[in-house]
């Protein structure tokens, strides 16, 4: 349960919106608590998002012929997916809006990676997980994990470069 954070932000940008990374992650839960006596005890975070990975995963392959979009909307209500900086802050209200802007520009860019890099990058940068903890949790070489982030770092700089203009 103190992981259930990362667990849902790793599901909505996998799953593409809030509502199927709720799903996700109730399910991933229940796959959690179900198997638990095969948790070794090493590392609770990364165990926990392997599963969140892999029952996501499991959800877009049942829905294989829908195209997975990333819903950037926060006029539903939801702004839980926001960073706590644009919610409770004592920033002025420009520099609210420009971190608003920052944070709908890298949602934006971040739709747009291949879902193999946006889950790196991801629990790279925006989970801190180390290279060991990623290659685990995506049962790849710890090489992979850097290639793919590597890959993704370039690919989010071209895109922002393309933004700009």
């Amino acid at each position: 349960m103190p992981h259930l954070d990362e667990a849902y932000e790793l599901a909505r940008w996998l799953m593409g919106n809030a509502s199927e990374a709720e799903d996700v992650l109730q399910e991933a839960t229940l796959r959690a608590f179900k198997y638990f006596e095969s948790f070794n005890g090493t590392n609770a975070k990364a165990w926990t998002l392997q599963i969140v990975r892999n029952t996501a995963f499991s959800a877009l392959r049942k829905r294989r012929d829908a195209p997975v979009t990333l819903s950037l909307d926060i006029d539903d209500g939801e702004d839980a997916h926001l960073p706590s900086a644009l919610i409770d802050s004592d920033a002025s209200p420009e520099e609210l809006v420009a971190k608003a802007q920052d944070h709908k520009l890298l949602e934006k860019l971040l739709a747009e990676l291949p879902v193999a890099l946006r889950e790196c990058i991801v629990l790279h940068e925006l989970n801190g997980l180390s290279y060991k903890e990623i290659a685990t949790i995506i049962d790849t070489p710890i090489g992979t994990v850097m290639s793919r982030l590597w890959r993704a770092r370039r690919m989010l700089i071209d895109l922002a470069a393309r933004s700009d203009r």
